[in-house]
């Protein structure tokens, strides 16, 4: 490690809070596409994208521009009317499925989560929210309490009143057994308040969690039966990452609301809750506003994504790189320390025996140039393989080479 590198890393162990200090003992310097550099110099390449945020690859030159020149001009509004607000508005209505069209622009994930929550319980009246074990929404304190992931919450007391967690079925059970056991935690739990079910279209940090065909469906027609809203996370699964822009097009199943983040602003902080206009008919004004939401930066951001998956076949690019990994995971399934491989796309987990197998995965990788995130799932043994839409084919290969290697 360099003097600049373990100057980096001296200050964050001094004046960072433990908890958002480096897991990774990776000083990062600079990033472009698929290939990250740290601050001695030394390339990687990026099988994380940034933790599913540039699904175009670093500095992609349309966000970087736009960034820049919204800059130039403002990145502070007052709350005011801006066009750039306005069109991003109107093109995600045009985007997303059904009658989504009333967004309201936050920073981050865990923003959205909370405002939807509220929003549900404004527009029902009711105060149940219906969420799934090994389900993740976010680090804030709502987002906290409708994830499903107990180790997150550890020493911080208990959530927020009104969640019941039922079981997320993988694709080993049918969407009707996923179905009922949901419906027998509502009679065991619910006292008959449930204001909205909360799901994500697969579960990400849960471990690449893929519920059987008809599930997301089966919890829209939960979700009328019961009055209730259905609200989708798509904080995760959207801008291309399991194939269509939306992981909804792959069951065509349209959301009361529908949560967008991470990739939305490819590294530029944005996030947005779209929701039906007759959910936002008892809203008043300012009740989803806050500081930064909907700045020009984030909506400059967003909209030069929009306009890179428009002009650059972004989409076509993911399926062909999906159709490549999965023609080698078919291989990597067979490793004797891999239970399964989970493919949605370029969603994809790779199951190990347990989390020391994982841990020491990522570690090998990482000494040989190749970057993961940490291991997810609810016992930490499932490697995350999340590549950029727009990684090179060669880069793939080299990547999928040494994660075979050292599997």
């Amino acid at each position: 490690m360099s003097r600049q590198a373990e100057r980096i890393r001296k200050l964050d162990a001094r004046y960072l809070n433990p908890g958002v200090g480096p897991v990774e003992p990776l000083v990062w310097d600079h990033a472009l596409g698929s290939v990250i550099t740290d601050a001695d110099g030394r390339e990687y390449i990026d099988l994380a994208s940034g933790t599913l945020i540039t699904n175009l690859g670093h500095a992609h030159p349309r966000v970087v521009a736009a960034v820049a020149e919204a800059a130039a001009r403002s990145l502070a509004f007052y709350n005011c009317s801006h066009a750039g607000r306005a069109e991003l508005a109107r093109r995600l209505a045009e985007l997303t499925p059904g009658d989504l069209e009333r967004s309201a622009f936050f920073s981050s994930g865990s923003e959205a989560v909370d405002a939807a929550v509220r929003l549900a319980r404004l527009h029902t009246g009711r105060t149940e929210i219906v969420s799934f074990a090994g389900a993740f929404h976010g680090r804030s304190f709502t987002s906290l309490s409708v994830s499903g992931l107990g180790r997150l919450r550890q020493g911080f007391g208990p959530g927020l009143p009104g969640v019941i967690h039922a079981p997320y079925p993988d694709g080993s059970v049918t969407s009707d057994d996923g179905l009922d056991a949901v419906r027998d935690v509502l009679a065991a739990e619910s006292g008959g308040d449930v204001a909205a079910i909360l799901a994500e279209p697969y579960q990400g940090a849960g471990g690449v969690i893929i519920p059987p065909p008809g599930f997301l469906a089966g919890l829209r027609k939960l979700a009328d039966e019961l009055g209730a809203l259905l609200i989708v996370d798509e904080v995760q699964s959207s801008y291309g990452r399991t194939g269509p822009m939306f992981a909804t097009g792959l069951t065509g199943v349209v959301p009361d609301i529908m949560l967008l983040g991470k990739a939305m602003g490819n590294g530029y902080p944005v996030s947005a809750m779209i929701a039906r206009p007759e959910v936002c008919v008892t809203v008043r004004p300012e009740q989803f506003s806050s500081s930064h939401s909907g700045n020009p930066g984030g909506c400059a951001a967003a909209l030069a994504v929009l306009d890179a998956f428009a002009a650059e076949d972004v989409l076509g690019a993911g399926r062909r790189l999906a159709e490549l990994f999965a023609s080698r995971l078919n291989v990597i399934a067979k490793q004797p320390r891999v239970v399964q491989v989970r493919q949605q796309g370029l969603a994809i987990g790779v199951e190990t025996e347990n989390a020391d197998d994982a841990k020491r995965v990522v570690a090998s990788l990482r000494s040989r140039g190749i970057l993961l995130n940490a291991p997810i799932g609810r016992t930490g043994s499932v490697l995350r393989l999340a590549p950029a839409l727009t990684m090179p084919h060669d880069l793939a290969a080299r990547a999928l080479d040494a994660l075979e290697a050292v599997l």
